[in-house]
């Protein structure tokens, strides 16, 4: 048997035109042409591989000189009227020289003398022209046919001169079908799925198919087997696609590496996985679209699959995976490590975003953005520095002034530590040396830049409060109150009490300011007038500052970073011109940095921060972590 034995691309090669698959309009037109005695002189076969060119010219030949079926296609060569000719082994001038010479000799048993020229276009451009004038004016018993697949490597001077048929490729289900008729005459079993691999695996070239045939019938024997088959052939089969997608789809990052690892271990391309998965891909947003699955090259139970598997993606995402495997499939090829590249391919696929998240992080956004606005709207226009200030005593009784509510806690401490009032001059000392150094606003203004007084810190022993009402005393108070306590008379007290019975009003324009109350009154309209005159920067550190101490025409206040000191210093001939414009009254900022009480630690990086507030805020978190922001700075 194995003296007999035929490759099956040699025993079941076509001997007529009904034999030939899937060139229809080829046949069809030789067919008609001999039947009208309309032969040209030239013909052009060109086409993909294995598609049936040098076939359908030997089909030909035998026809038009009517040579019996028991000559092989192969034997046809070995008669005299029919010459087969390798332009790849015979492209030179002499090759055609001899060509022509053996034109002029007549047929010696029939009507035409057929030559052949396969793989045409490896002629040289010096064969070509020797060979125009025998082909446009050849004797009228010779007919020329040649074969190539690729024709734009012909002269144009050639293919003038010549009828041309373009070949095309054949489809899955014409191989199927085939290979159906064949196995049925050898005896082979064999799945619809494993004919399916096969027709697949050829690409679109029936001589490829009977190829694969052959070797799966060694590896197999005459009973295939799907298992056996992906393994003989070492193809990527649908169950290892459906496996990979899976996993994408449940973002499981382990299965998704064990299955890489298998497939490395097993011998699998990684270019050829690559190009099976994006016509995997391709086939699972056909099947979303489910009126589209005669696009779809499979068999009925894996079309069933597509269908099922595509409801667990939506479009946009199946093109987004097609877009990240494409790219990595035109990659991988000049990488040093495609393992790891196709690995990281893998992961890509699993972490990505999917639709409905991303739907949502945008509506989070969106409602980010509002409550960011709302935020900056409802931020208060003076920040005190305590927050004493904010508190109300109930209706029945006046609210007393920090500086009042300081003096006479001062009085209730002497009276329980000794027998006898001291006089007054004695507290407001006692006071002065817990307070430090006091206000006078009937100095001269302070030289700008010159250095301030340091903020004052009672002892928690000293603040403590027998009365109920007093409990706002355990805030540290601010510079701003504690000037109303004076040595010399009582007189700060009762501006205390007023300003707490009545609201400061804002001074009017050229009327001087005297204390910290009157820039207070007037310090909502100052912000409005930055707001609307100075950089934006600027306003949001000015809405921040917390008003400590005026000394003169400087006015002290308590910042939370050198950034706003900065900020306030290269711009404070701006804010002061804001100022008196407004008062009438020219004002020097002198800032101070400081840490609230309980957050005394150090300032933070912005990449701390930017951390800070992804813990803070999910929706941001996401963000970064989907698309993998970063700070820059």
């Amino acid at each position: 048997m194995a003296e007999n034995y035929r490759a099956l691309t040699r025993k079941y090669r076509p001997q007529s035109f009904d034999d030939i698959v899937s060139q229809d309009h080829v046949s069809s037109t030789l067919k008609n042409a001999i039947k009208q005695n309309r032969i040209s002189h030239a013909y052009m076969f060109s086409g993909p591989r294995g598609v049936g060119k040098t076939t359908m010219a030997r089909v030909l030949a035998r026809t038009i000189n009517q040579i019996d079926n028991s000559v092989d296609g192969e034997s046809l060569n070995q008669t005299l009227n029919i010459v087969e000719i390798d332009a790849a082994s015979n492209n030179k001038v002499e090759d055609v020289h001899q060509l022509r010479e053996t034109v002029r000799i007549p047929p010696q048993n029939g009507r035409y003398k057929v030559f052949i020229i396969d793989e045409v276009h490896m002629l040289s451009k010096q064969a070509f022209n020797a060979l125009l004038k025998t082909l446009e004016e050849p004797p009228s018993y010779a007919i020329f046919i040649f074969a190539t697949t690729e024709p734009h490597k012909v002269l144009p001077t050639i293919l003038s001169r010549v009828q041309r048929f373009d070949f095309k490729r054949i489809s899955v289900d014409e191989i199927v079908q085939r290979l159906k008729s064949i196995c049925v005459d050898e005896d082979i079993t064999i799945d619809d799925e494993s004919l399916h691999v096969i027709a697949k695996k050829a690409d679109g070239a029936l001589r490829d198919a009977l190829g694969l045939m052959d070797q799966a019938i060694a590896f197999c024997g005459t009973t295939i087997k799907h298992e056996e088959l992906l393994q003989a052939l070492n193809v990527v089969g649908h169950d290892q696609l459906f496996e990979y997608t899976d996993a994408i789809q449940k973002q499981d990052s382990n299965t998704g590496l064990d299955l890489i690892d298998r497939l490395i271990k097993n011998g699998v391309d990684i270019q050829e996985f690559l190009v099976s998965l994006t016509e995997h891909l391709r086939n699972l947003y056909v099947a979303h679209q489910s009126d589209k699955m005669y696009l779809v090259e499979a068999t009925e139970e894996t079309k069933e699959k597509y269908r099922e598997s595509a409801k667990q993606f939506s479009d946009e995402e199946l093109i987004r995976m097609l877009h990240l495997v494409s790219e990595a499939q035109v990659k991988i090829k000049d990488v040093q490590q495609p393992r790891i590249h196709f690995e990281i391919l893998m992961l890509k696929l699993i972490h990505m975003g999917r639709t409905k998240e991303i739907n949502q992080l945008i509506s989070g956004l969106e409602q980010l953005k509002k409550n960011g606005s709302n935020q900056i709207e409802s931020e208060p226009s003076v920040q005190k520095s305590t927050d004493s200030d904010s508190k109300k005593n109930s209706p029945a009784k006046s609210e007393p002034t920090p500086a009042a509510a300081l003096d006479d806690s001062s009085e209730k401490e002497n009276k329980q530590s000794r027998p006898s009032p001291e006089p007054e001059n004695n507290r407001s000392s006692k006071t002065s040396e817990n307070s430090g150094s006091m206000p006078d606003f009937e100095q001269a203004p302070h030289p700008a830049g010159t250095e301030t007084s340091t903020m004052v810190e009672e002892k928690p022993e000293e603040v403590k409060a027998e009365d109920p009402d007093e409990d706002f005393l355990t805030i540290k108070p601010s510079l701003g109150f504690v000037k109303g306590i004076s040595s010399s008379n009582g007189q700060e007290k009762s501006k205390g009490a007023k300003h707490n019975d009545k609201k400061a009003e804002a001074p009017k324009p050229n009327q001087r300011i005297k204390s910290l109350d009157d820039i207070e009154a007037c310090w909502k309209e100052f912000l409005n007038n930055v707001k609307e005159n100075a950089p934006q920067m600027l306003y949001f550190q000015i809405l921040r500052l917390k008003l400590k101490e005026l000394k003169g025409t400087t006015l002290i206040v308590s910042v939370d970073n050198e950034f706003a000191t900065n900020l306030v210093e290269e711009n404070q001939q701006m804010l002061s011109s804001i100022f008196k414009k407004m008062s009438g009254t020219f004002i020097r900022f002198s800032c101070r940095v400081e840490q609230a009480e309980g957050k005394k630690k150090e300032s933070i990086s912005p990449y701390e921060r930017f951390k800070e507030i992804q813990k803070e805020d999910p929706n941001l978190k996401k963000i970064v972590n989907l698309f993998g922001a970063e700070l820059e700075y």
